[in-house]
């Protein structure tokens, strides 16, 4: 982190020495919030919740985020390592079905030393990493057995939306290698009954997610197809459409919109005649305020 390109937006800076990097982020680990969530797909939240560990930065940088509070680092507390270990037990002591790292990937040389620390102590939880999927797959092979289960965005395949949305035009090639690692690392999915919950739940592999944006079907469609014609039914596929225009993008003549229902009816009945039965759907109209919890620093 001397000369940080843990990304591909490669800034070099030395975060060590108190530098930002795109990300927003020093060498500082900063934490927004640790604690129970019970919003993400059944078979990581099932009825317990899914432990939540939320990293303060992004390097991404969404003008539509949907976590902007803490992807633009206005919010976070800086921690340990060892810190971060002991969140992993109390999360475990507190009931959660996994531990769910949240936007991660420019903090992945902490969170190694923090997961091999709890691994040496005992810890028997699997490690969900929950990504935009803008990562070099040089930073995803240092997880190479730390992970359990991967749960990656695809945000675009469409490279205008990628730079005009991110700033990022190299998003779909770089998205797609870090998904070919994640899953060269963690394979197939692999479920198992776990102690407490009524259905069995996911152990082992990967989902990938998809937010359906306004006026992005045909990309949403595209992303749909590539990811089955690639992965088949060895992966789960999340269609989201929880999509709520943020205060940046109010007036914008595309993103300040919202889903149209028939638009997500519409990308769900592609997914379907292409042959899918490994997926996720959201039903009725999401609201945003169910799966955006509050950032006060809860267990951190």
């Amino acid at each position: 982190m001397t000369n940080c390109r843990l990304c591909p937006r490669g800034c070099m800076v030395d975060r060590v020495a108190g530098s930002k990097g795109r990300c927003g982020q020093t060498a500082d680990l900063r934490l927004a919030r640790a604690a129970l969530h019970k919003w993400e797909e059944p078979c990581i939240s099932g009825v317990r919740g899914s432990g939540t560990v939320f990293f303060s930065g992004c390097q991404l940088g969404c003008i539509y985020c949907q976590n902007e509070p803490i992807a633009h680092g206005s919010i976070g507390r800086a921690v340990t390592n060892e810190r971060l270990c002991d969140i992993f037990f109390e999360l475990q002591q507190q009931g959660a079905n996994n531990i769910n790292l949240v936007t991660p990937d420019h903090y992945v040389p902490q969170i190694v030393k923090a997961i091999e620390r709890a691994k040496i102590l005992g810890f028997s939880l699997p490690f969900v990493y929950n990504t935009g999927s803008y990562v070099t797959v040089e930073t995803l092979r240092m997880l190479d057995g730390l992970i359990d289960i991967y749960l990656p965005d695809m945000k675009y395949l469409n490279e205008t939306h990628a730079r005009e949305y991110s700033a990022a035009k190299d998003y779909p090639m770089v998205a797609k290698q870090a998904i070919a690692e994640m899953y060269r690392q963690v394979g197939s999915n692999v479920f198992s009954d776990v102690a407490g919950e009524p259905e069995p739940m996911l152990i082992r592999g990967m989902i990938v997610r998809h937010l359906l944006l306004p006026g992005a079907l045909m990309d949403a469609k595209a992303i749909v197809r590539y990811l089955y014609e690639t992965y088949a039914d060895n992966i789960y596929i999340s269609l989201l459409n929880q999509y709520t225009p943020g205060p940046k993008v109010r007036t914008h003549a595309v993103l300040g919109g919202k889903v149209k229902k028939k638009n997500y009816d519409a990308l769900v009945d592609y997914a379907i005649s292409l042959g899918i039965t490994n997926a996720f759907i959201q039903e009725g109209e999401a609201a945003a305020e169910s799966f955006i919890p509050d950032f006060n620093y809860d267990g951190v």
